[in-house]
């Protein structure tokens, strides 16, 4: 996928949802782009009142609050700071995979659904990067093209290591490898942030095991494989199966006090990145 198209195409999800929602759903929370500094400074978050002084213009002077006594009082705001959303897309072979030509890829789907939400965060201020780039996460009008490069760029198949400072995680992944390599990568990133998003996805082959008789299956950019006679009497096993690693990844995320978003290459993307949106917004709720 070039990167005139994957900016077309999120752009296009970014329409089809409503506008970020800055306000947080608890009364004394900040949104979700601004982490509430307990201290007075620039931001929407009421902090407290003080008595007016000869420093502080006529605007600053709020006049409902003044109008309950003699004294003349300020509004002051919670300093508030951009936050800084670090992106992650698995770059294995398997993941940049699609069980029909004319369906987008599991990589692909992620990288819209994470560009569409790194368009909405940008423009609320934030900061957007992925982890493990050489380049710092950036905001401004320039951040969503400098996103969608690094997503499409050629990454190392070594997990990255936490950044020095804190982030949000948004990490996208079909998630097959085994669970207790998972939670060996992860959990660096668990202990140095505890706001981070696992994104699944699937391809409604990988979800539904249509084959029936004799099947040949291999691993995308490996030689493994494996023949099987009849296909369809593995069928019960493996979904099985199927379903209790995604639960075991789900739990995994919980575990972090993670968000866990999953969603189907079959499915309408509009919804995927409503997922992920929601699953930002509950971060913002926390701070």
């Amino acid at each position: 996928m070039k990167l005139e198209a994957l900016r077309a195409e999120a752009e296009a999800v970014v329409r089809g949802l409503p506008g970020l929602n800055l306000k947080a759903r608890a009364a004394d929370a900040a949104h979700l782009g601004a982490a509430g500094r307990k201290r007075a400074g620039t931001g929407e978050q009421f902090w407290q009142y003080r008595h007016y002084t000869q420093e502080d213009t006529a605007q600053r002077i709020d006049w409902r609050r003044s109008a309950r006594g003699d004294d003349v009082y300020v509004r002051e705001t919670e300093l508030e700071t951009a936050r800084t959303i670090l992106f992650w897309c698995d770059p294995q072979e398997g993941f940049d995979w699609s069980g029909k030509a004319e369906r987008r890829t599991k990589a692909d789907t992620a990288r819209i659904l994470m560009l569409a939400n790194g368009l909405m965060l940008s423009k609320a201020g934030e900061r957007i990067g992925v982890l493990g780039s050489a380049r710092k996460a950036s905001f401004g009008k320039a951040a969503a093209d400098k996103l969608g490069e690094d997503l499409l760029a050629s990454a190392s198949n070594q997990f990255p290591p936490p950044p020095r400072s804190r982030a949000i995680f948004a990490l996208a992944s079909d998630f097959y490898d085994p669970i207790d390599v998972w939670r060996e990568r992860l959990a660096p990133l668990a202990r140095a942030s505890k706001e981070g998003v696992l994104i699944a996805l699937s391809d409604p082959i990988e979800e539904t095991f249509p084959w029936q008789g004799r099947v040949r299956f291999s691993r995308p950019g490996t030689q493994l494989f494996r023949l099987f006679g009849r296909a369809e009497t593995i069928r019960e096993q493996y979904l099985e199966r199927f379903a209790a690693h995604a639960a075991a990844i789900e739990n995994l995320a919980a575990s972090f006090g993670w968000q866990y978003v999953r969603h189907s290459t079959g499915d309408d993307i509009t919804y995927g990145a409503a997922d992920l949106k929601q699953a930002f917004e509950a971060f913002g709720a926390r701070v």
